[in-house]
C-alpha cells in the first residue's frame, strides 16, 4: 500500500472507533472487564481522542508530509514494538507511526491492554487481508531491524541490553506537572480535575504534582476536584485512597483531602494512585528554568503560553511525542538508512 492508501484506511479506522458496531462494542465491554482500571468512560475517552484527533485525513498528511513519508513505499523494515498497557490503547501511536511510515510490525502488547489493539489491528487486516504479513503479535520479538519499547525504569534498562545491537527507541517513566499562580478560575481548576484524575492518574500525561505560591488556597482547588469524585465508586482506586490515607494519619503526616485525592507536600514528581503532591514556589521564571528539560516530565500544564493550558494534557497532538522523541523520523529516517 502506497501513503495515500494508508492514510484512507487510518481514516476508515477511525470512523469505524466512533461507530457502534456490535464487534467493537463487545471489544470494548471485555476490555474493561479485563483490567478493572480500564472503566468504560475512560476507555471512551482515550477513543475519542484517537479517532477525533488522529485519525483525520488532513491531520495524518500533514503529519507524514511534515517528515518526508514519501507517497510511494520503499523497502519496509520490520520493527519491533512493546507497548505498554497503564491507559488505553497507550500504544496506538507507536504503531501508527510504524503503519503510516510503511513499515511493518511486530507487536507485544501488555497483558494489561492488549484486546483493543488487536481488534483494531484486526479489523485492519479484515479490510486489506495484503495487511496479515505486515501486522503481528508475539509473546517474543525477534528477527526485526529495529525496536521501539516502553516500559518502566527497570524494564528499560533491560530493553537498551536487549536491543543494543540494532536501532532503537527506549522509553522509561515520565510523569506531568501544572504550575498554578492562584488566580485560576473555577472552570481552569475543573479543567485541571481533568489532567489529574483521568485514567485514574495513571498516564504519563497525568499531571502528579502542582507547583503554588506561597500561601495558596487549596479550598477551591478541593472543591473543583469534587468534579471527580465518582472516582471512589471504583474498588481498585478506593483502595489505593483509604491505604495512603492509612499511612499518613498513622505517620501524622500533614495531610488535605476532598475525599477522593489526598494532597501531600512532597518534592516527588511521581505520586501514587489517588495522590497529589504539591510544592510551593518563589519565583515563577525560576521554577520554570529549573524545570525545562526535566528527564522525568512528559507535559508542564497552566495558564502560560509557555504551558500546555489547562485540560489539554490529555489532548496529544500527532507530533507531541512520548518522552519528546520522534518516533516519524526515527522510522523514515534511521530505519531506512
Amino acid at each position: 500500500m502506497n501513503l495515500p492508501q494508508r492514510i484512507s484506511l487510518l481514516e476508515k479506522l477511525g470512523i469505524y472507533m466512533r461507530s457502534q458496531d456490535s464487534e467493537w462494542l463487545e471489544a470494548k465491554k471485555r476490555a474493561s472487564l479485563e483490567n478493572g482500571w480500564f472503566i468504560p468512560p475512560f476507555i471512551e475517552n482515550a477513543i475519542a481522542q484517537i479517532a477525533e484527533h488522529w485519525l483525520q485525513r488532513k491531520a495524518l498528511e500533514e503529519w507524514a508530509t511534515g517528515e518526508n513519508i514519501g507517497l510511494e513505499n520503499r523497502t519496509p523494515k520490520k520493527i519491533g514494538l512493546v507497548l505498554a498497557g497503564n491507559i488505553p490503547l497507550v500504544g496506538f501511536h507507536d504503531w501508527l507511526s510504524v503503519f503510516i511510515s510503511g513499515h511493518h510490525s511486530l507487536i507485544k502488547t501488555s497483558s494489561k491492554d492488549r484486546i483493543l489493539i488487536e481488534h483494531l489491528v484486526g479489523k485492519m487486516i479484515q479490510w486489506e487481508p495484503s495487511l496479515q504479513n505486515e501486522m503481528n503479535f508475539a509473546d517474543r520479538l525477534t528477527g526485526c531491524d529495529g525496536y521501539i519499547a516502553t516500559g518502566s525504569n527497570n524494564s528499560s534498562r533491560y530493553f537498551e541490553y536487549y536491543f543494543s545491537k540494532y536501532p532503537h527507541l527506549i522509553r522509561k517513566n515520565k510523569t506531568s506537572a501544572a504550575l498554578l499562580t492562584g488566580t485560576e478560575t473555577k472552570e481552569e481548576l475543573e479543567k485541571l480535575a481533568e489532567d489529574v484524575h483521568l485514567y485514574f492518574g495513571l498516564g504519563c500525561r497525568n499531571v502528579t504534582k502542582i507547583y503554588v505560591p506561597a500561601q495558596y488556597d487549596f479550598i477551591p482547588l478541593l472543591e473543583a476536584f469534587k468534579k471527580f469524585s465518582w472516582l471512589s465508586d471504583n474498588h481498585k482506586f478506593k483502595n489505593n485512597y483509604d491505604y495512603n490515607l492509612a499511612l499518613y494519619i498513622l505517620n501524622k503526616q500533614f495531610y488535605m483531602t476532598n475525599g477522593t485525592i489526598l494532597l501531600i507536600e512532597d518534592t516527588s514528581l511521581f505520586a501514587p494512585v489517588s495522590q497529589l503532591n504539591y510544592e510551593f514556589y518563589s519565583d515563577k521564571n525560576t521554577l520554570l528554568s529549573s524545570l525545562a528539560n526535566h528527564p522525568d516530565l512528559q507535559c508542564l500544564v497552566g495558564n502560560d503560553e509557555r504551558l500546555i493550558p489547562f485540560g489539554n494534557s490529555q489532548i496529544p497532538a500527532l507530533t507531541d511525542y512520548a518522552d519528546g522523541s520522534n518516533t516519524l523520523a526515527f522510522l523514515n529516517k534511521k530505519m531506512l538508512n
